[in-house]
């Protein structure tokens, strides 16, 4: 009798707290396995949603994570990641509750910022972790204010900060081993660390795009993210499936003639991935603007474009001055974009400071998105030559065009 009660009870209590439950279907559209494909639900539906589980039709719990992408305290993204093989589908049992906590699961991406503390006494010296920081327009140095110059991220195959100055370029983190390594190197690599296998800065960018940022164009070259009224970097999510961080300039003077205009700039790091999704907001329409963006012209690179919103490169350079004590870096990048945001796609740019393979973009309306993705060719798990990383390339544009399909029902 007591064993019916407690089973009674227990019912009851997992009645009050399932707020609604629903199965999504997973659908590989290739022949080809795929795996850590990112399914990723609106919540705005459901009401407020505390905790979420996730199980395949066998029972087998599958991690998942809960977002709040627009900071206001409630969660608005459920996501979790699904291997298929090809053709293969597969059905996921979701349960949203409007009580309890988040699950925890074993993170397999990580997020940082970090106030920069390396001129103070050692014994005064701490991890002042922050998740936020603004600076004014009028801000002298913003780029020494963190540690590693501005926010960094990584998945278990890339790990990419991004300078917290007008410039706003990702720098690269090259791995030899698939895992999370920032936490303990903080993108400076020690001796000792070299010698345990430990990855290292891997790119040398100046003033270039490096991987992928996002700039104005003045009808002849790239323009920096300046004038703006401030800058704004913030870590939205910590994983541990995707991290997403936020880049905010308000007040930007993007043209000379035309009114300022706000800008987000959101990365998303899922695990599994080397690739990295970027979105670009404005606060209102530029499509009458013109933007830029593109890859560094890695000194004496390879290309490799498909004229089709595909550009990528091969080459191998000194990654930097405080790490050139290390060897020369080779690298792969690449840069997928929607043909038509393209509006000029610039032969690449020669000279001793470097320069860009870039196109010229407009933005239709408020937002435009493109992916980005690099290698290094230090990895025990990764392309090895020109040829493995355009292959890579060709295949990673292949996917995106054939994305898993999903089915909430």
């Amino acid at each position: 009798m007591r064993q019916k009660l407690i089973l009674a009870v227990l019912f009851c209590t997992m009645a009050v707290n399932a707020q609604t439950s629903f199965n999504v279907n997973v659908s590989n559209p290739q022949k080809t396995l795929r795996t850590d494909e990112p399914v990723v639900i609106q919540l705005e539906k459901y009401g407020e949603v505390a905790s979420a589980l996730v199980t395949l039709t066998t029972g087998e719990e599958i991690p998942c994570q809960l977002d709040d992408l627009d900071q206001d305290g409630h969660f608005d993204e459920l996501c979790f990641l699904a291997d298929l093989r090809g053709k293969e589908h597969k059905t996921y049992h979701v349960t949203l509750y409007n009580e309890g906590e988040p699950r925890s699961y074993k993170p397999r991406v990580y997020a940082e910022m970090l106030m920069r503390n390396d001129k103070v006494k050692e014994k005064n010296r701490h991890n002042n972790y922050i998740e936020s920081i603004t600076a004014r327009g009028d801000c002298a140095n913003s780029y020494n204010l963190q540690h590693h110059h501005g926010v960094s991220f990584e998945s278990e195959l890339n790990g990419i900060r991004i300078y917290f100055d007008k410039r706003q370029t990702l720098d690269l983190y090259g791995k030899f081993h698939k895992r999370l390594e920032l936490q303990q190197t903080q993108f400076y690599t020690s001796a000792e660390q070299k010698k345990q296998g430990y990855g290292d800065d891997v790119l040398w960018v100046g003033q270039t795009f490096g991987l992928g940022a996002f700039r104005g164009w003045d009808g002849k070259e790239p323009t920096m993210i300046d004038p703006v009224k401030s800058r704004t970097q913030r870590i939205i999510s910590y994983g541990p499936l995707r991290t997403i961080v936020e880049i905010i300039d308000k007040g930007w003077k993007a043209e000379t003639n035309k009114s300022t205009v706000d800008m987000t700039i959101r990365y998303t790091q899922y695990a599994g991935h080397r690739d990295t999704e970027v979105d670009v907001i404005f606060n209102r329409d530029v499509t009458d603007y013109q933007f830029s963006t593109g890859i560094i012209n890695v000194k004496g690179s390879e290309e490799f474009s498909d004229k089709k919103g595909l550009r990528a490169c091969w080459g191998t350079d000194w990654p930097s001055t405080d790490t050139v004590k290390w060897n020369r870096e080779t690298v792969g990048l690449a840069i997928m974009l929607n043909q038509q945001n393209i509006t000029d796609e610039v032969e690449a740019e020669k000279g001793t400071q470097g320069g860009n393979y870039a196109f010229v973009i407009k933005v239709p309306g408020r937002q435009i998105h493109y992916k980005l993705a690099y290698c290094s060719a230090n990895e025990d798990f990764g392309p090895q030559t020109a040829r493995d990383w355009f292959d890579w390339a060709k295949n990673w544009k292949k996917e995106a065009e054939k994305p898993v399909i999903v089915r909430i029902e």
